[in-house]
């Protein structure tokens, strides 16, 4: 039956507890921004992190080292990882940049990315090497796996990151209307979708290094938000950053109790 933690019980419950919650709770939070941040760089309702293939570019990162490292190469997880985030970055840049960074650029080089990671991810589970075990949790997005250490080290980088993004809010209100608007009142559109780009695939990428490929939340937390009535740009954050750790940590439970 049901019943509510307390005293000892809720004691000896927390320290198994809380790094699970504040995982999701993060990692909800950067991907609801990042979802922002990206729908209104692009002027797309329909864009969010994971087309943009940093979440997985990080995932084919750790799997490919995995091969590559003999022996425990769970240590090396999370700088392969990050390593592959920032290839993948590198590459939408490289490819965003011949037409001036292009919102359409930038998801067509992401989406065609993700495609490709993904399909490559597939194979590699095919093969039927044991290794693929490892880590198919991860892929399948978890926080089952979060410690203490990696919950403090995500706050730390989320903190910084959210820190960061009330200064880009003249820009998340003008690019919206267009790039021709945003000529007009003196933007510089390159500089601007550059930096807007990066601060995305920072949050989606220690995101996805604390609790695997799991982006719907960047897709859904923004529209829900918009849903109710939150449609200027500073509300629209906030509220999409706790709708986007609400979800997640419902989520986490909701997984843990229909086992």
């Amino acid at each position: 039956g049901w019943t509510w933690a307390s005293g000892a019980l809720l004691d000896d419950l927390m320290p198994w507890r809380w790094p699970r919650i504040m995982a999701a709770l993060f990692a909800g939070v950067m991907l609801a921004v990042a979802g922002c941040i990206i729908q209104r760089l692009t002027g797309n309702p329909m864009a969010s992190p994971e087309v943009l293939g940093i979440s997985s570019g990080a995932a084919f990162g750790v799997v490919l080292m995995l091969f590559l490292v003999p022996g425990n190469a769970f240590g090396w997880l999370l700088p392969a990882g990050s390593i592959g985030a920032a290839v993948t970055l590198l590459i939408i840049m490289i490819a965003a940049g011949r037409g001036g960074f292009s919102p359409h650029r930038m998801l067509l080089a992401g989406m065609a990315l993700s495609t490709a990671f993904t399909m490559l991810l597939m194979m590699l589970q095919a093969s039927g090497d044991p290794r693929m075990a490892q880590v198919l949790t991860w892929i399948s997005g978890s926080t089952y796996n979060a410690t203490d250490a990696q919950v403090w080290r995500t706050g730390i980088v989320m903190v910084i990151l959210l820190a960061i993004t009330p200064l880009c809010r003249r820009w998340l209100t003008i690019l919206p209307l267009g790039g021709d608007t945003a000529r007009a009142v003196g933007m510089a559109l390159t500089p601007t979708r550059i930096a807007l780009l990066l601060l995305a695939a920072s949050l989606t990428a220690t995101a996805t290094m604390t609790i695997g490929p799991l982006s719907f939340v960047g897709l859904m937390a923004p529209h829900i938000a918009r849903m109710m009535g939150f449609r200027r740009t500073m509300p629209h954050i906030v509220i999409s950053a706790l709708v986007g750790g609400l979800l997640l940590v419902i989520a986490d439970w909701w997984g843990r109790m229909g086992r």
